[in-house]
């Protein structure tokens, strides 16, 4: 039955949120707080957008045409600076849930449309062809025909990897397609659901050569095997801080270059003001030296990193700069709070799922300065609580919104130690 209902608010997946009459949630995809719209209900939680009666001042046109079936984004229709608020103040709440009080944002930033330089794409083979793209909310890959997000020099690649893709044997229906623009070109990790033969490296390798793709990387769908190379036309390279590094395939990469140069910027002036030669910076959750080496240039850097091959690429570059770097999976064997204690600051990056173990080592060890990037509130929250209660105070946050049009955002939050208690005189 319809009906009409007031949008209060955005939830966590960028859906319109309602309050029903007994107080339920009722989310509204497409719709935007202080609207006025006419809703159909399909389950107790959620109703499809009929019509809007009062539209919002944020509402804007849409600049993709596949809004609304492709999955990547979420919130075209709401304008860009409103986007940046509500992302925000998702920041802020997570940060509030931890415990402080008034989390002052000192800084935000947003990555520019057609600036995305990383993504992974799902492949699938269909009777009239192959199609390339990212998964329907609760559906199919939608083919990716324009996309306002995508770098230039990716989308360009897409016609070609549909053909190419097409033409594999080892395609038999299902795979993906992760692709880094590197300083030295595209650097794609291909998985099929059947193995790869000796054909259909020949193609890639042609393929590889007209785009002028320095590697192709290959390994079956679901396999967390280590990537075999497939084709490789050159070197790989890719600069961070000015360093050459030669990344693994599949390497993480932030997705936008003016964004990764916003975190570092945010990382680097929240560093303590007096860095001695001979001070550490601890790095926790390095990769191959996104931080690492702009780190380096104020004071040592200790960097670890769980991935063996990130490791490895990161320690090939590391001659003639202040940065080691250790292997080390921090879930299994954190850093401990001894070792904690003695660096003039903790940087760390960690995934998604957030710090876990390693966070309590942190907090043990009592470092003056953490300098916490995160890609996830909800982790954000669980790791920065304990923070609060050691009596951490929150200094600063630089909310980034580099995966723009979607839900996701980063922030960088600068936290101190509580000073230490005076002795009495005796």
């Amino acid at each position: 039955m319809n009906t009409e209902i007031e949008i209060s608010a955005l939830g966590a997946d960028g859906d319109g949120l309602a309050r029903m009459p007994n107080g339920d949630p009722l989310f509204v995809p497409g719709a935007l707080p202080g609207e006025h719209v006419r809703v159909e209900p399909f389950d107790a939680r959620s109703a499809h957008l009929l019509s809007v009666l009062r539209r919002s001042p944020d509402r804007v046109e849409p600049p993709c045409p596949l809004f609304g079936q492709c999955g990547g984004c979420a919130i075209q229709h709401l304008s860009l600076p409103a986007a940046l608020a509500w992302k925000s103040e998702t920041v802020v709440h997570a940060l509030e849930r931890a415990g402080f009080a008034e989390p002052l944002v000192t800084a935000r930033f947003q990555s520019p449309p057609a600036s995305r330089r990383r993504v992974d794409l799902a492949i699938r083979r269909r009777p009239d062809g192959v199609a390339i793209g990212l998964h329907a909310r609760r559906g199919d890959v939608v083919d990716l025909t324009t996309c306002p997000i995508l770098a230039p020099a990716l989308f360009a690649l897409l016609p070609a990897l549909r053909e190419v893709t097409r033409s594999l044997g080892a395609l038999r229906q299902n795979g993906d397609v992760l692709i880094n623009l590197l300083d030295s070109g595209p650097d794609l990790l291909l998985a099929t659901d059947g193995p790869l033969e000796p054909s259909d490296r020949a193609k890639l390798a042609e393929f590889a050569r007209s785009q002028r793709i320095p590697r192709i990387a290959w390994r079956r769908t679901g396999s967390a095997d280590t990537p075999e190379t497939a084709a490789q036309t050159g070197p790989v390279h890719h600069l961070f801080s000015g360093v050459s590094v030669a990344p693994p395939s599949g390497a993480f990469l932030q997705p936008s270059r003016e964004g990764e140069a916003a975190i570092i910027a945010a990382v680097l002036a929240a560093l303590p003001r007096k860095l001695a030669r001979r001070d550490a910076i601890i790095e926790l959750y390095a990769g191959c030296g996104t931080l690492s080496f702009a780190l380096s240039e104020k004071a040592r850097v200790l960097a670890f990193e769980g991935h063996p091959d990130a490791v490895a690429a990161m320690r090939r570059a590391t001659s003639g700069t202040r940065v080691v770097a250790e292997q080390r999976d921090l879930n299994r064997q954190p850093i401990m709070a001894r070792q904690i204690a003695e660096a003039s600051a903790i940087v760390l990056d960690p995934p998604y799922m957030g710090a876990g173990a390693q966070m309590a080592q942190i907090i043990d060890g009592k470092p003056a300065r953490i300098i916490y990037v995160s890609c996830n509130p909800q982790a954000l929250t669980r790791d920065t609580a304990g923070l609060k209660a050691a009596g951490y105070q929150l200094d600063g946050v630089t909310v980034i919104d580099q995966f723009l049009w979607s839900t996701e955002v980063e922030a960088v939050c600068v936290f101190s130690a509580p000073p230490a208690p005076r002795r009495r005189p005796r």
